[in-house]
């Protein structure tokens, strides 16, 4: 069978390549100003190629910071211009103000002007090459489902939500209700044409979402293993899931446990808990440092805008369902539990005006320092839950409880992927981020948490 070709680029790929340019961009457009201009702030040789080195690692750092390789965003310009703006912005910022490995600031301050331009106009020009080139349906990746007829629409939306450029061209029912009709606007199409749909609609990947109820076919299994010696590639749901998410798919997986938790040896890699410990008491330290410099300011905000007690302690569930008591800085109304335990919501009218800026900046958390510091909790890790909470949800929720596995965090995967939301929706999808921490969880991971959670109270997500 002779296939389309299709060219298409992966997440990890898309990435490096987003990194790569912007570098390659910056220093390219830099070396061309040097030549063109009297600037000789940064110039670009080989006697000098540190200062390259510095204003690329600078780059990477706060663009990472401020959502440049963030796919989503990645691909919508007007959202590019405001994070190239504030990336660049604080990168050269910062390059001016660290002495010895960047250039002496320069006589004519116009330079610094010219060297501030040259890096906008290059990650403006890069990006928007790679939105209407890259991001193009051109390079989409077109996929052929097998799956029920009633799980399609669903794996449909939750792959093209998390990578846009992940394309399903259509389906082949494998559910045992062959009748019923198909309402969602996706090309069905038949297994005896599978070898023609693959040539004709240049599908690059073929993905199994089915089950063991599912009427999966000894004809099916023939066919499938015919295209994978073709050369067609064949994957199952729950993987491209995980690979494109970042998230365990928990409500597709049987009762196989091991099969898809086959979690991370740092879990028990003593080193890596060694670093981790002293990691998290480095952080704790600061972070508490960083609330005495800031206390004067909410002890007048607590003042007008909370009326009453400062903090407040609440039991929650830690490892291994061990209870502990966590601090807080109080950003609720006094009494806002007398009717019984309850979610907060997005727009709680409970939470005070006050209470509302603590919770957007994330100061509300600074108190759970403390128990880092005492060892109840982690700098990184799933959020605790309430006892009364945990106990409805491991009852509604399978593997609810795998996430007390390790220490409970002041941030998470969940917390910096996941956009608020009350009830049991918003607490399974939570839920898959952390089985995916624990599942990956390594030292890159975590680095790559306290950057996504530096972007959040930067730009005010805060929950």
């Amino acid at each position: 069978m002779s296939q389309k070709s299709s060219i298409h680029f992966e997440i990890s790929e898309r990435k490096v390549l987003l990194r790569i340019f912007d570098i390659i961009s910056v220093l390219g457009v830099l070396y061309l100003v040097g030549i063109v201009f009297d600037f000789d702030y940064f110039i670009i040789k080989k006697e000098r190629w540190f200062w390259s080195i510095v204003l690329a690692l600078y780059l990477t750092i706060f663009a990472t910071i401020f959502e440049l390789y963030d796919l989503q965003k990645a691909s919508k310009f007007e959202i590019v211009v405001q994070n190239i703006i504030l990336a660049s912005s604080v990168t050269v910022l910062v390059y001016l103000l660290t002495p010895f490995v960047a250039p002496v600031l320069p006589a004519n301050r116009l330079q610094i002007v010219y060297f501030y331009i040259s890096i906008n106009v290059a990650l403006f020009l890069w990006r928007y090459a790679y939105i209407f080139l890259i991001s193009a349906p051109r390079f989409h990746k077109r996929i052929l489902l097998i799956a029920n007829r009633k799980k399609v629409e669903g794996i449909i939306t939750s792959l093209h939500k998390s990578d846009p450029n992940y394309k399903v061209n259509g389906f082949i029912n494998v559910g045992k209700n062959k009748d019923e009709l198909n309402f969602y606007n996706i090309e069905e199409y038949s297994l005896d044409n599978i070898e023609k749909i693959i040539e004709e609609q240049g599908i690059s990947e073929i993905v199994i979402a089915a089950s063991q109820s599912d009427n999966v076919t000894v004809l099916l299994y023939n066919k499938l293993i015919g295209l994978l010696e073709q050369g067609v590639s064949i994957r199952e749901y729950t993987q491209v899931y995980e690979e494109i998410t970042h998230r365990v798919p928990v409500q597709h997986v049987d009762k196989d446990f091991y099969r898809y938790f086959p979690f991370s040896r740092s879990n028990q890699n003593k080193l890596y808990l060694f670093f981790h410990r002293i990691l998290d008491l480095l952080f704790s330290v600061i972070g508490l440092v960083f609330g005495l410099v800031i206390f004067p300011i909410i002890l007048l905000g607590n003042l007008f805008g909370n009326r009453g007690p400062l903090f407040y302690t609440q039991m929650r569930v830690g490892k291994n369902g061990r209870h502990f008591r966590i601090y807080k800085l109080r950003s609720m109304v006094k009494d806002a539990e007398k009717h019984g335990a309850q979610f907060a919501d997005k727009k709680d009218v409970r939470v005070t005006n006050f209470g509302r800026f603590l919770r957007r900046s994330r100061f509300d958390e600074i108190p759970q320092f403390i128990n880092v510091i005492k060892g109840d909790m982690s700098v990184i890790g799933p959020r605790p839950e309430r006892p009364v909470f945990v106990k409805e949800l491991s009852e509604k929720i399978p593997f609810y409880e795998v996430r007390h596995l390790v220490k409970p965090g002041v941030t998470g995967w969940a917390q910096v992927n996941h956009k608020y939301g009350v009830g049991e929706d918003d607490a399974l999808e939570k839920l898959q981020y952390d089985l995916y921490y624990i599942k990956k969880r390594s030292i890159f991971l975590d680095i790559s948490i306290v950057i996504k959670t530096l972007s959040t109270i930067i730009f005010f997500r805060g929950q």
